[in-house]
């Protein structure tokens, strides 16, 4: 389980290490493995299908479908790590042309007119809208779902 985070090129990986909960499942497949066999005895060979078994899960719950490679973000959170990075990104993005216009009205289409022009990619609505929604849950903007309009308030720092 350690090597499947460590990839064969090395640089920036992560590794992925066992936690107790997946020590445990592989204790109690290869009892499982046992018991089919009609032992009482955990054999070597249901240790490694175990390993195996747990490999081929872990694998597929953890890939991100956009990269095709193995995030443990994807089983730990239910997002990849490049999701939250890109959220992080327009997180602080958006706070930084907030903060240029604080006490202020706008409506929700400029700011991601604007913010598309900032960083020359295609934020979606949806993005948009729940970032701004967690910007109101700091306390930094009011948003008008509504009629799809911000205040921004003083407190929106850069």
């Amino acid at each position: 389980m350690r090597r499947m985070g460590s990839g064969s090129g090395g640089g920036g990986q992560r590794t992925i290490s066992a936690t107790p909960r997946q020590l445990e499942s592989l204790i109690r497949l290869s009892e499982g493995l046992a018991r089919m066999r009609y032992s009482r005895v955990v054999a070597r060979n249901d240790v490694k299908e175990a390993m195996r078994l747990m490999r081929v899960a872990t694998q597929a719950a953890a890939t991100d479908p956009r990269t095709g490679r193995i995030d443990m973000d994807m089983i730990t959170t239910g997002r990849s790590s490049a999701e939250r990075e890109n959220e992080e990104s327009l997180n602080t993005t958006l706070k930084e042309l907030l903060a240029e216009r604080r006490g202020n009205r706008m409506a929700v289409s400029d700011v991601r007119r604007q913010l598309n022009e900032v960083t020359n990619a295609n934020a979606q609505q949806e993005e948009v809208v729940e970032a701004l929604r967690r910007m109101e849950a700091d306390g930094l903007i009011q948003f008008n779902e509504r009629a799809q309009t911000i205040f921004v308030r003083a407190g929106v720092l850069s």
